[in-house]
């Protein structure tokens, strides 16, 4: 028994070796790949689904190549952007935001020119030193209006840089914050005089796509305000910002962040209605409406031929840094940011394991598991993508369907290994069966007494019961197998059929038949109407007696003779077929599980049921592999033509059944016993 036992758990461990290595693989290729992967499905589920902007108050206004062809090359005065910052300011803009640095002073300030034409006489340059500083002007502008000034985070800062403002922000600070070791700022005329400023600096993941914008960076030591985040605190009117590991707060507007501070963006495309070229401002161009900036945020910036401040987004493989800040200011005023959780790794990272142990439950439990695997499978990646259009969360599905797809091929891979290793055995056996059989012809006359011995005669059957019509024929082949068949009332109101085919030929394959029909009719006697626990009895005692030496397959049904309910149990045997009164044959496909004798299994009981004249019609595969001279096989699909079968008594129904065999095979010599059964239904 305890060598059994072992045998039995062989396989089991092969499939949880192969599941395990499957598992194994799949999280390190996740671990490698995973970040990579996972970036360019959310950036397939935006460039699928854009954020709607239609509906900004957020106004772009570029210095574009139509503005450089009206005023002049770049740089620019700080004339032209004292004009803009002016305009702006009278048509009520509720923020004008520079994305543009002014960390020098004006080329055309008074000490400027006179170094450019040195030879101007001295009291030519002391009238020119008497004009005020454009840059003092430009600030005196900006003094007026709400302005925020653009700085940069970088590695050295230029001597003599003014001293900048704390930022106003309270609390915590996630714990990754970009750190920078100076900050570039404005020439103090300016500086001074801005409501506020921000850093512009975004730095792009590992594959150069920009998805996330900081909000709070480190420069010089002291924590500092992102562009976009100091931009939208002035436009919602706040005073401070309350930070936190998680969240950036301003207003009442609470924004989630990652590790670094960053706020994850959901792009979309900004309208062409809302990018007006600074031409056109500075034109007071008549296309303009007068309303155009009243209450809104203004963001300037750079967007003309040569400009650097470029960058790749998940929909867009070039955009403008404006639009990007622009973007952002409208994401913090109006919501529909994108957030991955911290959490979303460990349940991604559960959901893979649960996955991996429902394949691995196919394996080992069958059925159950295969549907919750598969549904599983299809829930992941729809839950996923709804978690990302309603709520905007990251959740990744390719993690778990990654781990569980490999642990699903896995299991398949050792299934398919197991199963062809038992067929090669099983072919190996039937070859050495069939050498063995056509050793001598005594041998097989021995076998063919052996197994005509063994089936009850026709008459017999005949007279089982009045209220069903039971018959049956063997025609052994020249090659003796093990085919047999038994019909037995288990008691007054019920009757069990079988049909079996050993594989093997010869004298082993009769005798073996021969112990499987006793064994058949002790477990008949002992659990009676069960025809699986039957089926499991059986299979049981042979492997205990025989090992894999040899197999059986066999079908099982017991008939109440009252109803006509039928219970079945296959082993690896052909599937029944019913033969109603009109003659119009169906194949019943049974579940069923592997031949007897192979490997420990619990075969399920499964049931139909006969109405009155209905014929149920068993046979071996000495039918369905029948051959004709061209090597063609008889099949089943013959028998369920209509008008085929004989209708009638079931002598009848199984004489049709051997004329159709032989006159197909036309004379050529059979290779396989030929059984079938035919059990009628009367009723009472």
């Amino acid at each position: 028994m305890t060598g059994l036992k072992s045998a039995s758990r062989r396989p089991a461990r092969r499939i949880v070796a192969s599941w395990f290595f499957a598992v194994v693989a799949a999280v390190l290729l996740s671990v490698l790949l995973g970040e990579r992967i996972r970036n360019v499905l959310f950036d397939n589920w935006q460039e699928a689904k854009p954020r709607d902007l239609a509906a900004t108050d957020v106004r772009v206004v570029l210095v574009d190549n139509a503005s450089i062809a009206a005023v002049g090359s770049w740089p620019w005065p700080r004339y032209y952007f004292a004009r803009l910052t002016e305009e702006l300011a009278a048509r009520q803009a509720r923020v004008i935001a520079f994305d543009i640095f002014f960390s020098e002073p004006d080329r055309t300030s008074p000490e400027s020119f006179l170094s450019f034409y040195p030879e101007t006489s001295a009291a030519a340059a002391s009238e020119i030193r008497k004009l005020e500083p454009m840059d003092k002007l430009f600030g005196q502008v900006i003094g007026a209006a709400p302005v925020v000034l653009a700085h940069a985070a970088v590695n050295d800062a230029a001597d003599g840089s003014p001293v900048i403002s704390e930022a106003p922000i309270d609390g915590k600070f996630p714990p990754k914050l970009e750190s920078w070791p100076a900050e570039l700022a404005a020439i103090p005329e300016i500086e001074d005089a801005a409501l506020g400023h921000g850093l512009v600096n975004v730095r792009p993941d590992g594959d150069g796509v920009t998805r996330a914008v900081p909000l709070i960076l480190r420069a010089s030591g002291k924590p500092r305000t992102g562009f976009a985040l100091e931009t939208a605190r002035h436009a919602l009117g706040s005073d401070r910002i309350t930070s936190n590991a998680t969240y950036i707060r301003v207003g009442n507007r609470t924004i989630p962040v990652d590790a670094h501070g960053r706020m994850r963006l959901h792009f979309g495309n900004f309208p062409s209605n809302r990018i007006i070229s600074a031409s056109d401002v500075l034109g007071n161009s008549p296309e303009l409406k007068a309303d155009e900036f009243a209450g809104k945020t203004v963001v300037i910036g750079l967007a003309a031929d040569g400009s650097s401040d470029i960058a790749a987004t998940p929909i867009r493989a070039e955009e403008w840094g404006p639009l990007i800040q622009a973007q952002a200011v409208d994401t913090i005023l109006r919501g529909g940011w994108l957030e991955r959780p911290r959490w979303a790794r460990w349940v991604e990272w559960f959901v893979s394991g649960t996955t991996a142990l429902l394949a691995l439950g196919i394996a080992l439990f069958n059925r159950p598991y295969r549907v919750a695997f598969a549904l599983t499978l299809i829930a992941i990646p729809i839950a996923c993508l709804f978690l990302f259009r309603i709520h905007g969360l990251l959740i990744d599905p390719l993690r778990p369907m990654l781990v569980g797809g490999s642990a699903a091929l896995g299991v398949a891979t050792s299934l398919f290994a197991l199963a062809r290793a038992d067929r090669e055995r099983l072919r190996g056996a039937l070859v050495q069966e069939r050498i063995a059989a056509a050793e001598t012809e005594g041998e097989l006359q021995a076998a063919r007494a052996i197994q005509l011995g063994m089936v009850p005669p026709r008459e017999k059957l005949r007279n089982l019961d009045p209220r069903v019509d039971v018959d049956a024929l063997l025609e052994p082949a020249r090659s003796v197998g093990g085919d047999f068949y038994d019909a037995v009332k288990v008691d007054d109101d019920h009757l069990a059929v079988a049909i079996a085919d050993v594989t093997g030929k010869g004298v082993p394959a009769a005798l073996f038949m021969a112990m499987s029909k006793a064994l058949t009719g002790s477990a008949l006697s002992q659990v009676r109407r069960d025809p699986a626990a039957i089926l499991a009895s059986i299979n049981e005692q042979l492997l205990k007696d025989y090992g894999e030496a040899m197999s059986v397959t066999m079908l099982l049904a017991i008939i109440d003779l009252g109803s006509g309910d039928v219970q079945l149990a296959c082993a690896g045997h052909d599937h029944p077929i019913v033969v109603g009164t009109d003659g119009e044959a169906a194949r019943i496909e049974l579940e069923g599980g592997p031949p007897l004798s192979i490997l420990p299994f619990d075969y399920p009981a499964e049931q139909l049921k006969l109405e009155r004249g209905e014929t149920l019609l068993l046979i071996t595969d000495g039918v369905t592999e029948a051959q004709d001279s061209s090597q063609r096989l008889f099949g089943s699909e013959r028998l369920l033509q209509a008008g085929t079968l004989s209708i009638g008594s079931a002598s009848q129904t199984c004489r049709s059944v051997r004329d159709l065999v032989r006159d197909f095979e036309a004379g050529t010599e059979a290779t396989d016993d030929l059984t079938v059964m035919a059990v009628r239904y009367v009723g009472a």
